[in-house]
């Protein structure tokens, strides 16, 4: 039987413009129109989730709002254990930091066999991404040598370290938490370098080449210098502007080293394409020490994280436990 009523963190902004955050007891009816009606047993915190959090309209337009762009959990009228990312969930649409989810059939995913709905929640969205940009790499050819991973010690980033470290790269982690380092070395990494020694400000369109591929995450002044010192037919792979959106860069890296930058985007991939990343992810690519990436918090204890994550001092991933 269904639930009438569930909890959900709840932002609304009041009338002095200032956004609050609480746990409230919502209705099921209150939910947006939708076929699969989820009841949600886990969701992850992302950056994303925390600007949602704090009132950032860019990232979701109409308050009182329920982030969470990530939610795995059953499907209330059969059961059936599902996973949903993206298509506006948690950013427009109320999402995974509420004990039920209503959403259209086609953002539905199963869940695979060989992972836990908690494992699910484990890459939620920040794998997810990871995995796209590990897909890229090997599309591109690089099945092998040094690997640069940027704010490795961010979702996407620390993923990323295990499933390529798991893939046979070497890995190099670039990270400004130089306190992290023994723990990006036991996910993966076999070098942890500092932020400092990836970003340039010599403004020379062309750095020594070093990396075969780059998962970049941070975005800005760090984009563009590892796009300068990316060797020749390399590839970098781009998700994040926490670091600006700015890239300031000559054209000299594409045309006389012939490097890619690839865009990654995990909100609007296509569904076929997103099943068989979740397949990959369940198999071959599942790191051994997938737990190392994550801790558990409660939706009571969620907004502190919250907190920190918009401070820059999470490593890791955070599930949460509805």
């Amino acid at each position: 039987m269904t639930a009438k009523t569930f909890q959900a963190l709840v932002v609304r902004e009041d009338a002095a413009g200032q956004f609050k955050r609480a746990i409230e007891t919502r209705s099921v009816d209150e939910l947006p129109p939708g076929d699969v009606l989820i009841r949600v047993k886990y969701s992850s915190l992302n950056y994303k989730d925390a600007l949602s959090a704090s009132g950032n309209k860019g990232v979701t337009r109409r308050y009182p709002h329920t982030p969470g762009i990530d939610a795995a959990g059953t499907i209330a009228a059969t059961g059936a254990e599902v996973l949903v990312t993206g298509y506006e969930l948690g950013t427009n649409r109320a999402g995974g930091f509420g004990q039920y989810i209503r959403v259209a059939q086609e953002c539905v995913v199963p869940r695979p066999a060989q992972l836990t709905l908690r494992e699910c929640m484990i890459y939620g969205t920040a794998g997810f991404t990871a995995a796209q940009a590990v897909q890229r790499l090997r599309d591109h050819g690089i099945d092998r040598g040094e690997v640069l991973v940027t704010g490795a010690t961010g979702g996407v980033g620390c993923t990323a370290v295990a499933i390529l470290s798991r893939l046979g790269y070497r890995v190099v982690a670039a990270t400004g938490k130089a306190e992290t380092a023994e723990w990006l070395k036991s996910i993966g990494a076999s070098e942890v370098i500092s932020r400092e020694a990836v970003t340039d400000t010599t403004g020379k369109p062309l750095l020594k080449g070093r990396w075969d591929a780059v998962v970049e995450t941070v975005g800005g002044p760090v984009l563009s210098a590892v796009i300068r010192s990316t060797n020749y037919r390399g590839i970098v792979t781009c998700c994040g502007n926490v670091g600006g959106a700015e890239l300031p860069l000559t054209v000299y890296p594409f045309i006389l080293r012939g490097v890619t930058l690839a865009g990654i985007d995990s909100a609007q991939c296509p569904m076929p394409q997103r099943r068989q990343i979740w397949e990959k992810l369940a198999g071959d690519w599942k790191p051994a020490g997938l737990e190392k990436l994550a801790r558990e918090c409660s939706l009571a204890q969620l907004a502190g994280e919250i907190d920190r994550t918009l401070a820059g001092q999470q490593c890791g991933r955070v599930v949460v436990r509805l």
